[in-house]
């Protein structure tokens, strides 16, 4: 991983299409973020939770046209991102389907695209064959988890489980929830941390760490261990830290 400066590269996500008259009425009443607010051509990162609040992914809308909006999530995932918009629709005038469709995350450079990237910064390109920007070096792979781990950005599977994730763990709820918008499943939990100002039992992290250190290894300070690593990336890593402990750096834009 070189940790190059501007690039483009493909990136594995699942996309998910919602269409119908009912497309974003509906949707609004699932997701975290306010979707009705997107205009046609805007996108956003939103939660997706249980009703008890744990996650169930987190996916980027992009409001394509009137009545259809595009979600996309971490490739392998968007099984559960169907199948948790799906799981509410009743008598909704709406068709939800996946689609074969390219990512390409574009960094160090902000260029016209479809949708936001992390932190509801840049642009990435979404589509049936999306187009590379002129004059961007191509990357890998690695170039992009580089950048993510670097960005603090979550990922599902990683800091992200199914199931078992809060949103106020993962330090994301700037750009993925609208805590004024109407009612949503798992709302209360968020609500509920965030008007008693409450600390999640564990935090996200970015951290330095030794070459050679892997997803898993045990978060050390003073002899005692207060958290995991989640994801690596050459000597930059993600971690999940326990309440009170005060090491690494706070994901968020740069």
């Amino acid at each position: 991983m070189t940790g190059r400066g501007a690039f483009w590269a493909v990136v594995d996500r699942d996309v998910v299409r919602v269409a119908g008259p009912d497309a974003v009425s509906y949707l609004q009443g699932q997701a975290s973020q306010d979707l009705a607010a997107l205009g046609v051509g805007e996108s956003t990162w939103s939660f997706f939770l249980e009703p008890t609040g744990k996650v169930v992914v987190l996916a980027r809308a992009w409001r394509q046209a009137d009545d259809v909006v595009v979600l996309d999530t971490d490739a392998g995932f968007g099984g559960a991102l169907a199948e948790r918009v799906n799981r509410f629709r009743i008598r909704v005038k709406a068709d939800i389907d996946t689609l074969p469709w390219t990512s390409l995350t574009v960094r160090g450079v902000d260029v016209d695209g479809d949708v936001v990237g992390w932190w509801g910064q840049g642009h990435d390109r979404l589509g049936a064959g999306p187009t590379p920007p002129d004059d961007v070096e191509e990357g890998a792979g690695e170039d992009a988890e580089w950048a993510r781990v670097r960005a603090g950005w979550p990922a599902m599977g990683t800091e992200i489980v199914p199931g078992e994730t809060i949103p106020a763990e993962v330090g994301v709820s700037s750009v993925a929830v609208n805590l004024r918008k109407g009612c949503y499943p798992g709302q209360e939990l968020v609500e509920r941390m965030d008007s008693r100002g409450a600390a999640a039992p564990r935090a996200l992290r970015i951290l330095d760490v030794a070459a050679g250190a892997r997803p898993g290894d045990p978060i050390v300070v003073d002899g005692a261990e207060v958290g995991r690593l989640t994801s690596v990336a050459g000597t930059v890593a993600l971690g999940y830290l326990k309440r009170g402990v005060d090491v690494g750096r706070i994901p968020g834009p740069s």
